[in-house]
């Protein structure tokens, strides 16, 4: 399976996680390494333009195409598990829960996750701390440039 991930280029080839833990995010909490990516190049935009204040137009990105091989097991998150706001703005803590007990079990490396920004797709958190991380490899990294139209005001 081929996942994307949308980077400045000085971290295009770091798939450590030590970014997400400096700030946390929806699906962890400051100081839990993972790495975020999404199904698609275009569900990355999207995940990436939200984040951006209208008017900056966000430069010097690199897509990052990032192979997860069939070996490897994918835990798709139940609905079920999913507190009833896990999208609401800001995000809960109890999505930050469900991934930082992901990455303390231990048990598997991927966990599938909805996207909270385009409903029925999803992300994909990669615990890099697992032993079969390293598996995991990045397959292409190409210059990313944003339609400017997503980011006017």
């Amino acid at each position: 399976m081929i996942v994307y991930r949308l980077a400045k280029s000085t971290y295009s080839t770091d798939l450590s996680g030590k970014g997400a833990a400096k700030t946390g995010g929806r699906w962890n909490s400051k100081g839990v390494a993972v790495v975020y990516t999404s199904e698609s190049r275009a569900l990355c935009t999207t995940e990436i333009a939200v984040h951006i204040p209208l008017g900056i137009l966000p430069e010097d990105f690199q897509l990052v195409s990032i192979e997860i091989p069939a070996s490897i097991k994918v835990y798709s998150l139940p609905a079920s598990k999913l507190p009833e706001n896990w999208n609401s703005i800001p995000h809960p803590g109890g999505t930050q829960e469900l991934g930082d007990w992901f990455v303390r079990q231990n048990k598997q490396v991927v966990m599938k996750v909805p996207s909270a920004v385009v409903q029925g797709e999803f992300n994909y958190l990669i615990n890099s701390g697992h032993r079969e991380a390293k598996k995991i490899k990045i397959k292409k990294i190409e210059q990313f440039s944003f339609d400017q139209r997503l980011f006017l005001k």
